[in-house]
Parts: structure tokens; C-alpha cells; sequence
């Protein structure tokens, strides 16, 4: 289980200090799908970083007693000057995951061929989503964070991921943030929508739905 309660986070800024989440209260059970919508800048990714504990909230207090992933297909936390094949060790190191027994499925879902042995500061972009995502799968969680739908490929390798994420891992607990209903609505059975700092949970999808639109509406209007 997560559980964030009266978490809020607030960053300093040349204009003064913005609250981008003010009190929010979640819980995340074993084996739950929950959707957050929210439109761009609404404080969807800092939500992740906070769940995943890349970032402290600023008050209020988060509890893990699951397993929680690292966004998925983040590359941020890859060094450059490493090949693929020791940020790999590395990241195992860190997780106390051994690293050899998960080398042939890196090798085989990237399809990164000699490029594995070579320096992450060389790779294109597509490569490093490529060796980012397999990592994510290769290390095992209990609730996966998923910043935005999956996007790392082809349309035959996104499939594969699509496989990976919610058909092998379906047991598992994810979080997913997005500005695509379509998405949640396809993956989650528990949605909220994130607004002015605010979180508001619906078990209902279309409901969610409507008001999140209501509300780009509005945000519009005052634009």
C-alpha cells in the first residue's frame, strides 16, 4: 500500500513560491489501477516523482509498504559516460538485484546489439527510452509509475511493451498519469483529477471525465 496524506509540494520561483499540490490525500492498494488526469502543468509528474521518492514533499508524509518503480522510461538517472551494460549493474547494484540472470532479456527486448557495450551518451533518444523501459521490466516491482502513456518505439515495440506492462504485470499495482482520457479510461478502474493542487477521486470514468473537461474549460475561459 501508498499513502500520501496532507501532502503538499511547493517550489521557489523568481515570481515567489508556487504550490503546485496543497494537501492531497491517496491511497494505492495491492494490485490497483489508478488513472490521474490532469492537464499540462497541473503537478501530474511531480506527483510521480513524490510517489516514486525522487522528491520529498514539502509537509505532509508519504508511506510505502509496496515496492515502487522509478517512472517508467525515465533515462534521467542513466550516466553517460557508462555503457548500457554497467548502468544496468549499477542500477541492480542499487535495487540488490542481481545483474547477470537479467543481461539476455536487456540484450533481447532492446534489440540494442553491440550498442549495449558502448557509452549511453551515444545512444539516440529512442535508444535510451529502449534501454530505460527493459531495465524497468527487468527489475521487479510491486506498483509501476507510468509518467504519460508509453511512447519508445515503433508500434511493433511499443506493443511489446504494452505486453510486458499490462499483460505479464497485470497483477501489479501502476499509476498512471496523463492528459489522455483515452488511456485511463482503456487501463484504470480508480481515477482522479488533479486541478489547482487538488486531487478529487472518482470510481467512476466518464464521470472523471467530465469534470476534467469542465475544467480545461474553464482554465481556457480565464486564458
Amino acid at each position: 500500500m501508498i499513502t500520501l496524506k496532507n501532502v503538499s509540494k511547493t517550489y521557489q520561483t523568481r515570481q515567489g513560491r508556487n504550490r503546485v499540490l496543497n494537501n492531497v490525500n491517496m491511497t494505492i492498494n495491492p494490485g490497483e489501477k489508478v488513472g490521474i488526469l490532469g492537464r499540462n502543468g497541473a503537478g501530474k509528474s511531480t506527483l510521480i516523482r513524490l510517489l516514486s521518492g525522487a522528491e520529498m514533499p514539502t509537509t505532509g508524509s508519504i508511506q510505502r509498504s509496496m515496492k515502487v518503480s522509478w517512472p517508467l522510461a525515465l533515462a534521467g538517472g542513466f550516466q553517460g559516460t557508462l555503457t548500457g551494460y554497467d548502468n544496468l549493474r549499477f542500477i541492480c547494484r542499487v535495487y540488490g538485484v542481481e545483474y547477470e540472470p537479467l543481461v539476455p532479456f536487456i540484450q533481447e527486448f532492446t534489440e540494442l546489439g553491440k550498442y549495449l557495450r558502448e557509452p549511453v551518451k551515444s545512444y539516440s533518444s529512442g535508444m535510451t527510452s529502449r534501454l530505460a523501459f527493459a531495465i524497468s521490466m527487468a527489475v521487479e516491482f510491486d506498483c509501476y509509475l507510468i509518467d504519460e502513456i508509453l511512447a519508445v518505439g515503433d508500434s511493433r515495440f511499443t506493443a511489446r511493451c504494452h505486453e510486458e506492462l499490462f499483460i505479464k504485470r497485470k497483477e501489479r499495482s501502476f499509476v498512471m498519469v496523463s492528459h489522455q482520457p483515452g488511456a485511463i479510461r482503456e487501463h484504470c478502474e480508480t481515477v482522479y483529477v488533479l486541478h489547482n493542487g487538488s486531487l478529487k477521486k472518482f470510481s467512476d470514468i466518464d464521470a472523471a471525465y467530465q469534470v476534467y473537461l469542465e475544467q480545461q474549460h474553464e482554465t481556457a475561459a480565464t486564458h
